[in-house]
């Protein structure tokens, strides 16, 4: 679903890179804590994803898209297809609830008819349905950032990425944003997210990934916990928060907007690892095929003169 393949990315005027050879590759449905120190090159990593940063050297496939071969112009298409939550929300002011869910709608190309029938459904996805008309100064911090999820997730993305997504948030609003993010994974929805909430990440208990000077120093698949240094960390006892369930299990949702979530996925499945070789070899795609030769026509032959 998301892979990087020895990353490298050194801004103008640093003499350390950012990102130093980063290798990364997230499984479709995964759920994945990404942290680290301020500077560690989380922020970085999240923008070579979104491609506002280029890489220096590597490869990044992204839901079967090669960033290279996606031109400048085409960009914006391609931050459609991924869901981005921000610790800071960014929505517009002067508009409802409603309208800022709708305003991601339309720049996306939907009709308005898809668009009345959509806003609703999403907005009770999230637990916002009463406050479709409210404008987000009457709003508090954790529901700001529920509209801020809604926002993302209405063209059902088969990516989330969460930037610090709990940083404003008091320790109950923290644990209700990532009981929605856990229950919108649990619906299939690839989960990233960069924190430096220690609690959170224990007890969720999920994949932890954890960067230090612009490399991956830690990787933990199962059952990941909070630590920066390598320092041996006892493993608390995981915590299912009620309602959750595992992405495998069969057991439908049976309300509206849960059905409607899990029922439209538009990006393809991304390629795994293993298709493209080895995991210490670089990804590398098949070179274009060089043009043949024209023909050229016979000369005539030359008569022998006796």
């Amino acid at each position: 679903m998301i892979l990087l393949d020895h990353v490298t990315k050194i801004y103008p005027g640093d003499e350390e890179p950012a990102l130093d050879n980063v290798s990364l590759h997230i499984e479709p449905h995964e759920f994945v804590f990404l942290v680290g120190k301020s500077g560690a090159g989380k922020s970085t990593l999240i923008k070579m994803i979104t491609k506002e940063e280029q890489p220096d050297s590597g490869k990044i496939i992204v839901g079967g898209i090669d960033l290279d071969y996606v031109k400048k112009r085409y960009i914006p298409h391609y931050r459609r297809r991924l869901g981005v939550v921000f610790q800071d929300y960014k929505l517009l002011p002067t508009r409802t609830v409603f309208e800022n869910v709708a305003f991601a709608l339309e720049i996306a190309g939907m009709s308005n008819r898809e668009i009345q029938k959509t806003v609703p459904k999403v907005l009770e996805l999230v637990g916002l349905a009463d406050k479709a008309h409210k404008f987000p100064t009457h709003l508090s911090g954790g529901e700001q950032q529920r509209v801020s999820i809604a926002r993302s997730v209405a063209r059902q993305p088969k990516i989330l990425i969460a930037d610090e997504p709990t940083g404003n948030l008091d320790k109950l609003t923290r644990k209700e944003i990532i009981e929605l993010l856990q229950r919108i994974n649990d619906f299939g929805t690839t989960i990233l997210v960069t924190t430096h909430d220690e609690t959170i990440v224990n007890h969720l208990s999920k994949r932890v990934v954890t960067l230090k000077n612009g490399r991956i120093v830690d990787d933990q698949k199962q059952h990941g916990v909070y630590k920066l240094d390598r320092e041996p960390v006892a493993t608390p006892p995981k915590i299912v928060i009620p309602g959750s369930r595992p992405a495998h299990h069969a057991t439908p949702y049976h309300d509206a907007a849960n059905q409607w979530y899990a029922s439209n996925r538009p990006m393809k499945t991304a390629p795994k690892l293993s298709d493209f070789g080895h995991q210490n070899e670089t990804v590398r795609l098949k070179p274009a095929p060089k043009p043949r030769p024209k023909p050229t026509a016979p000369k005539p032959p030359t008569k022998r003169v006796i």
